[in-house]
């Protein structure tokens, strides 16, 4: 056995404290103070009331810079630009939309094809989305006839005489006599001459699984889009670019379709985006907020479900 004695590797000593440099707290900067706080909640208060009640604080700060942001572009006249998915449209917030075309605060509407199919059918029947667990055990999922055909046959008509895919439904859905038209947002943009685009992916929507669905016909509308939003986009400097709740589709269509504005020489860099969603994907993220925006721009992020979110961005552009 070795008699070798084992180094110590651990210290032996004590750091004395005493020694500490320290100051007195009104020498430091503090984030937070009690001038911050939330106020105390007040019975039947008004909503600018409640909302200048909230912390000033964290992402109340953030989403007060994003909406003087989008105050200024209204004023300067720059462009609003509304992008949104399907579950935008299906959980309610068509009304809010149209008011906030009406109030002006969207100048473009960019949408996903689910969101589209939505549209119509709150349109034409004042209801939409199927229980999907249960209608694809038996393979009904997305046979719904009216949908599907009728859709088509509005796109294959506004093809015809030149639209894109937006411009055709929402001429069709403005032009007839549906009874919960009042909640379309297509048929608000014809009514608006706002421009809207739609924009899909091969066999991503029911329309794909009827046979009047023509790859032909869908992908020149898609075409005509994808030009249209890259004409948009062009004018997009000192503008807001919103995306709500598409995770891959539309921050992948915006990627290349803000690279040709520039690529036709668009002087973007001093613009805002945002994106809105449950959870933070990364395509979004990084097509949306990061790239784009390295030039100079601003970008914000906000999580949380769109039937909380998106009225309360509303009201306080309402309220301004």
């Amino acid at each position: 056995m070795s008699d070798k004695k084992e180094k110590n590797i651990f210290p032996t000593e004590c750091a004395d404290l005493e020694k500490v440099h320290r100051y007195k707290v009104e020498k430091r900067f503090s984030k937070v103070n009690t001038n911050a706080f939330a106020k105390t909640p007040v019975k039947d208060q008004s909503f600018k009331s409640f909302y200048k009640g909230l912390p000033g604080i964290l992402n109340t700060q953030k989403f007060n810079r994003f909406v003087e942001k989008m105050a200024l572009a209204k004023k300067n006249g720059r462009p609003i630009i509304w992008s949104m998915g399907g579950h935008v449209i299906k959980v309610g917030l068509g009304p809010v939309l149209r008011s906030l075309i009406e109030e002006g605060w969207v100048d473009a509407i960019v949408m996903n094809s689910a969101a589209s199919i939505h549209d119509s059918e709150i349109a034409r029947f004042g209801e939409t989305s199927e229980d999907v667990s249960e209608a694809i055990r038996d393979g009904s999922f997305g046979m719904a006839e009216e949908t599907s055909v009728d859709y088509l046959k509005a796109l294959s008509d506004g093809v015809s005489k030149g639209y894109g895919w937006g411009e055709s439904l929402a001429k069709w859905l403005s032009e007839e006599t549906f009874d919960s038209s009042n909640y379309s947002v297509l048929s608000k943009c014809w009514e608006n001459q706002i421009p809207v685009t739609v924009h899909g992916a091969l066999g991503t929507d029911i329309i794909w699984q009827h046979p009047e669905c023509e790859g032909k016909m869908i992908g020149l509308a898609g075409e005509r889009d994808f030009k249209k939003l890259i004409h948009i986009l062009k004018s997009l400097e000192g503008g807001v670019f919103l995306n709500w709740g598409s995770a891959v589709i539309l921050p992948e269509v915006f990627l290349k379709a803000f690279t040709c504005a520039r690529n036709l020489g668009a002087d973007l860099k001093v613009f805002s985006t945002v994106n809105f969603d449950q959870i933070q994907h990364y395509r979004p993220r990084v097509n949306i907020l990061d790239r784009p925006t390295s030039e100079g721009g601003s970008k914000y992020s906000f999580t949380g479900h769109h039937e909380f979110m998106m009225p309360l961005l509303a009201q306080c552009l309402i309220d301004l």
